[in-house]
């Protein structure tokens, strides 16, 4: 691993873009209806818990990446297959993030350029951000944050002085009860975007302070919960859940509505704005732990052979483009398919296998 340190409040800022990511452009929940709000701060208290098996991971092995303490807890023969299989996981997740940036550029914005060209263009800048490595993208994440935090004010200031929220359209509160609320909880809000927090269990080790590590972790993960949550409230009271439902981007078309005395309308480059420094942050992130793991497991240092950050990026770039024939079908393979094939082994059955190999070797272990 690079002998680089990136400070609480840095890893704070890179945890946050990562949870809103894409997570608050598309309709997150709204299988729940009027209660997805409540469905996402269930899916963020799970989120937390399974922090906390995150970073006792972490603390029986504070200088390792996840890649690299997997095949000590499981054994070369089955340990290096699994690390293996969580760098394609993230190469396929930070591909994801790529094809609905792409997307929303295209739908919204660039309806005549193709998505291979929207997407070249911004795996060449995640190359560059990956080359320069962790500190650097840290830093930039230490801005960006303010950046992002001001569209997301700005934008629901608009929608509110615009008169266009209807608290009615959140009411009645529970009116199916629990159990939707409950299954969209789990596992949807629980694993994307909570559960993707797994990618972190790679750049613990970079923290400049590491018994910091989990009060930092769990303050993202509960402030990030509490602000997608709002976030979606808001879009519901304006479009309703119907609407709110069927749209592919609620948050674009809730601000598109936004009329203040005829001169301030069509404020969609704010939301424009709010993905692109989301899933920038998303993509690198997770092709940077990519790099990290792969680095890693053949023993050699990332800026040293640049070659492996190339070939993930390019993979990256590929697997956005074949993930599926269509938006449509990108969408329902990530709400239907990979949060019960992908997200729940790779973010909680693995990591508890781990945590059992861990806790029996603890107690079998001669004092």
């Amino acid at each position: 691993m690079e002998k680089v340190k990136i400070s609480s409040f840095q890893m704070f800022s890179l945890i946050f873009l990562l949870e809103l990511g894409s997570a608050v452009v598309v309709g997150l929940g709204v299988q729940a209806k009027q209660d997805a709000w409540l469905a996402i701060l269930i899916g963020m208290i799970g989120g937390l818990v399974l922090f906390l098996i995150y970073y006792y991971l972490f603390s029986q092995y504070p200088d390792l990446p996840l890649t690299s303490y997997i095949p000590k807890v499981f054994g070369k023969m089955i340990g290096y297959p699994v690390a293996v299989l969580y760098i394609l996981y993230f190469i396929y997740i930070a591909s994801r993030v790529l094809r609905d940036l792409g997307s929303l550029l295209v739908i919204s914005t660039l309806g005549q350029t193709p998505l291979w060209v929207i997407n070249v263009l911004v795996i060449f800048i995640i190359v560059y951000a990956n080359y320069l490595g962790i500190e650097p993208l840290a830093r930039a994440g230490e801005i960006f944050f303010f950046v992002f935090i001001f569209f997301l004010l700005s934008s629901n200031f608009f929608i509110f002085v615009s008169g266009l929220v209807k608290v009615e359209n959140l009411l009645p509160v529970l009116e199916e009860g629990w159990k939707p609320v409950f299954t969209t909880a789990f596992p949807l809000t629980f694993t994307f975007p909570f559960g993707e927090m797994i990618v972190f269990t790679v750049l613990m080790p970079y923290l400049n302070r590491p018994h910091s590590n989990l009060k930092t972790g769990l303050s993202a993960i509960l402030i990030s919960g509490i602000t997608l949550s709002l976030i979606l409230a808001v879009d519901i009271a304006v479009l309703g859940t119907q609407k709110a439902e069927t749209s592919m981007f609620p948050l674009l078309e809730t601000v598109s509505r936004v009329n203040i005395g005829h001169f301030f309308q069509r404020l969609d480059a704010i939301v424009i704005s709010i993905l692109i420094i989301g899933g920038f942050f998303k993509i690198s992130i997770f092709t940077y732990a990519a790099v990290v793991g792969t680095a890693d497991l053949l023993k050699v240092k990332a800026r040293k052979h640049p070659a492996i950050v190339y070939f993930i990026c390019i993979f990256t770039f590929i697997v956005s483009l074949l993930n599926a024939d269509n938006f449509q079908e990108h969408i329902y393979i990530g709400l239907k398919i990979v949060p019960f094939y992908l997200h729940l082994p790779l973010q909680t059955g693995i990591p508890l296998l781990l945590l059992l190999v861990v806790w029996i070797r603890k107690k079998l272990k001669p004092h």
